[in-house]
């Protein structure tokens, strides 16, 4: 085991970086964040910012010197990064995993090695590879193999035209084709494992996006409890493959009622956030722990949540030329709603600027009151609604 007050190293400045060093702290330890922004939510409030890239040499050694165990709180950090980081201390989770997810034909290839349900692909490197896609293939989304996120990277294609004319528009970057499904809906899980195996859920949420980011979470997810189960059991079968150790997310596609595993996140996830309100134990926490050697504490949750993501463009509804704080009054007026800020440096439109969470016994009310807020606050309407009445 690892105990405070031992120094522990982040990878990324951002806000799970940042509540990753909250609970860290909670418990006792220094932490050290590793973030090329000087402004970074995680850097302003860690013990020690090291300013400079993932893959400087000087950054990596101090790192290196000074922590008991890295992690990350993002999957584009250099895997070559974590690879050098692991010759001197242990890193969760090790590169290898985390090269599978940063990586969109591997982590299909794996996916597919290991029997895992997934869309129907064919990996796109040379215009040819198009030509030679399946038919039943089409219509279908055409993504870049690296550095997608927030739907970022990402096209609709009808016909292996609207393909050909994505993959230009993408550079000739390595690409993955995915079938189109229509979907019943989207889930997530969240999970910790530590380096015994032992594995511990948090519940599913079901999620809604707009614009391709990540708008409303609802837990537990209003889906027919086999399929809690049967998420349970692959986002553990998946986490066991890769020997994984630390905090993970597995989303998915339900359609027609059956799983389909979208992709991983070798991280917290945006989806998690309400396990701060709802759960006895974080995802946060769970990464601290499983980094730690510690046993995971409990991921039930002992009470319903619906988690609201606030962007950007909240900054700007008084004046679109001009920041303006929120009116943050008409959200903490109900003491049911847990607000959360990242300190951010600068707002932008479709920047992840914090998040509140709804959360009481019954999951119905609860979906009232976060519309409620949102319209309050002036978000509108999601995409695809909250409440979770269904028959």
């Amino acid at each position: 085991m690892i105990l405070p007050p031992a120094t522990l190293g982040m990878l990324g400045g951002g806000q799970l970086g940042r509540f990753f060093v909250m609970a860290a702290q909670e418990m006792g330890y220094r932490v050290v964040v590793l973030d090329p922004d000087r402004h970074s939510p995680a850097g302003r409030i860690a013990n020690e910012h090291l300013a400079a890239a993932y893959d400087d040499p000087d950054a990596l050694d101090r790192m290196a010197e000074t922590c008991a165990a890295v992690t990350t709180e993002f999957e584009n950090v250099p895997a070559d990064s974590l690879a050098y980081l692991s010759k001197f201390v242990p890193v969760r989770p090790g590169a290898e995993a985390v090269a599978i997810c940063q990586n969109r034909s591997a982590e299909k290839a794996f996916l597919k090695a290991h029997d895992f349900p997934h869309a129907p692909y064919a990996d796109i490197r040379v215009e040819g590879d198009v030509a030679a896609a399946a038919d039943h293939l089409f219509p279908g989304i055409l993504k870049v193999a690296r550095f997608g996120y927030d739907g970022k990277g990402q096209a609709r294609v009808a016909d292996r035209a609207g393909a050909l004319a994505a993959f230009h528009h993408f550079g000739h970057e390595a690409c993955v084709l995915e079938k189109q499904f229509m979907l019943d809906s989207e889930v997530s899980v969240v999970l910790a494992r530590n380096e015994e195996g032992q594995v511990a859920c948090f519940p599913m949420a079901e999620n809604s996006h707009r614009h391709g980011i990540l708008d409303v979470s609802v837990v537990p997810a209003p889906v027919p409890a086999d399929l809690h189960a049967e998420a349970r059991a692959i986002a553990s079968g998946i986490a066991a493959h890769m020997d994984y150790v630390g905090t993970m997310a597995v989303e998915f596609f339900v359609v027609d009622g059956h799983l389909v595993v979208n992709e991983m996140a070798p991280r917290p996830h945006n989806s998690g956030h309400y396990t701060l309100d709802a759960c006895a134990v974080s995802q946060y926490e769970q990464q601290v722990r499983a980094l730690c050697g510690l046993p995971l504490g409990d991921g039930r949750a002992d009470r319903a949540a619906v988690m609201v993501n606030l962007l950007g463009d909240l900054w700007y509804l008084r004046d679109p030329h001009h920041a303006h704080e929120p009116d943050w009054s008409r959200l903490l007026a109900n003491p049911d709603l847990r607000l959360h800020l990242y300190g951010k440096h600068h707002p932008r439109p479709g920047r992840k600027m914090g998040h509140f969470t709804a959360v009481g016994a019954d999951l119905d009310a609860v979906a009232d009151a976060a519309l409620a807020a949102r319209r309050a606050v002036g978000i509108g309407e999601p995409v695809a609604h909250p409440p979770v009445r269904r028959g």
